[in-house]
């Protein structure tokens, strides 16, 4: 029987604790040291770069800014290896560990008195060139580890149990990103071939049932185990698991949660208890700070750049016609607490009772100047004062007027869950043209889907993304009124 490699990147059952324990790959030690050493690096150059010399004080700088990096990479998750990962996850995760460990070296020079001591040239090339050494070398350490096993090398054998759907899924997943470096050799599965998922390839890619499997583990032909059996199978896969821990075979769990609309789904513990989140907001832990972090240096930037457009739009609204300046609104903010949101008035009327009635193409109530600043979504810029605040998020669902939210929720599937983030003062379903008026149910349906997609699938390089078509489609819009 083959024994396990103690520097496998998989996982392996602990029965004591009654839990699933991972383990880092081979390649922890390098990346912790070489990301170590680009830190200083990156120092080394920036101070060459703008012409001063080196001393013991920069060694020191040096030697804290390494601690600090590869404490704040241990909370966030930067050395946990998962194969499964693409290299935009964890090129957001080095940018984010280096902005916040120069945050926190700006915040202990300031405190101290230190920080006009410090050339600011030198110090915005070292926040550049760090983080760019540490993504190059990583780039390229990802890119030959997927060279490598698309090769064969350093991949493990799987098998996967149960012919479900999510098996066939995973099974097409792995044989498709031969760089995740895992061979699947196929399904076990004791149900009768007429039971199981319909595959053009099902009597090829069958290789027998749980006895099959578990003497091919004990060959030491199988390195990882994948269960795909339904949570109704919960028997089966207990016993399963228990015969399995006669074997060296490390083995995952992928429930087939194909019944239920999972939104951000993750494992968590109660006690001793695992449970699984169906659904849940995706900013818990670093992920929220992150988001935090974009929304207040992007924020507090933006309002920088704005203030003086500001000014002049303020002086536009009051000669325009009678009334005051901001129009706030209530609406649903983060898990449906209601907030009052800030725009520049754009009609003759400020509504925010029980029924809104929205803007229409030639709409009376609009003004001359709000129509202007309506359809280029100037009128939207007071609400960076809401992101600052932490009541918004530069990017996120658009909030509605409490009026609407009350209308839609009975109506469409999963409203609701729009507010499991923050409002954002733009979005994925607005710069995929689903802002204005929503003069159809099938219109507010487009935005919530694509409300939730967003929310399914965030990421720090999604929010840029959704911020740069914002700016590219503002002037050439022309559905908002």
């Amino acid at each position: 029987m083959k024994p396990p490699s103690p520097s496998s990147d998989t996982t392996s059952w602990n029965g004591a604790q009654g839990m699933i324990r991972p383990f880092e790959g081979e390649l922890g030690f390098a990346r912790r040291l070489v990301d170590v050493i680009c830190v200083p690096a990156g120092l080394f150059a920036a101070v060459v770069a703008t012409g001063h010399a080196w001393d013991s004080g920069y060694t020191h700088l040096a030697l804290l800014a390494s601690v600090l990096f590869y404490l704040v990479g241990q909370g966030v998750g930067l050395y946990r290896f998962d194969r499964g990962r693409g290299f935009g996850w964890e090129f957001g995760r080095v940018w984010f560990t280096w902005g916040s460990v120069f945050m926190l070296m700006l915040f202990v020079a300031f405190m101290t008195k230190t920080s006009a001591e410090h050339s600011r040239r030198l110090a915005m090339t070292w926040l550049v060139v760090t983080p760019s050494l540490i993504s190059f070398w990583r780039l390229v350490m990802w890119l030959g580890a997927n060279e490598l096993r698309a090769r064969g090398y350093n991949s493990r054998s799987a098998a996967i149990v149960g012919m479900s759907p999510v098996g066939l899924q995973m099974h097409e997943r792995m044989k498709h990103a031969p760089e995740m470096g895992i061979r699947v050799n196929g399904f076990y599965d004791d149900r009768a071939l007429a039971r199981l998922s319909p595959s053009e390839q099902a009597e090829q890619l069958l290789l027998g049932g749980f006895d099959d499997l578990l003497e091919s583990a004990r060959r030491g032909d199988v390195d990882i185990v994948y269960i795909a059996l339904p949570p109704r199978a919960e028997n089966r896969t207990v016993e399963l698991i228990r015969r399995l821990a006669d074997t060296t075979a490390s083995v995952y769990i992928a429930y087939d949660f194909g019944g239920f609309d999972l939104l951000n789904a993750q494992w968590s513990n109660v006690g001793e208890v695992p449970v699984m989140s169906v659904v849940e907001q995706p900013f818990y832990g670093s992920d929220a700070l992150l988001k935090r972090v974009e929304d207040v240096v992007l924020g507090g930037l933006i309002l920088a750049l704005i203030a003086i457009p500001m000014l002049i739009i303020s002086i536009g609204v009051k000669l325009s016609s009678p009334g005051p300046i901001f129009f706030r609104q209530r609406r649903y903010g983060l898990n449906g607490e209601e907030i009052s949101v800030l725009k520049f008035r754009s009609m003759t009327v400020c509504e925010d009772g029980d029924r809104v009635v929205q803007a229409t193409q030639g709409d009376k109530r609009v003004t001359p100047f709000g129509a202007f600043i309506r359809r280029t979504s100037l009128d939207e810029l007071p609400q960076f004062l809401n992101v600052l605040t932490g009541e918004m998020s530069i990017v996120g669902p658009r909030p509605h007027a409490v009026a609407h939210n009350e209308q839609y929720r009975s109506r469409i599937q999963g409203y609701m869950l729009r507010h499991k983030v923050k409002p954002g003062i733009t979005g994925w379903a607005q710069v995929n043209g689903w802002r204005g008026e929503t003069d159809t149910l099938e219109k507010m349906e487009k935005r919530v889907e694509h409300d939730l997609d967003y929310i399914r699938n965030w990421a720090v390089l999604f929010d840029l993304r959704i911020i740069a078509m914002t700016v590219l489609q503002v002037v050439r819009q022309r559905n908002a009124y």
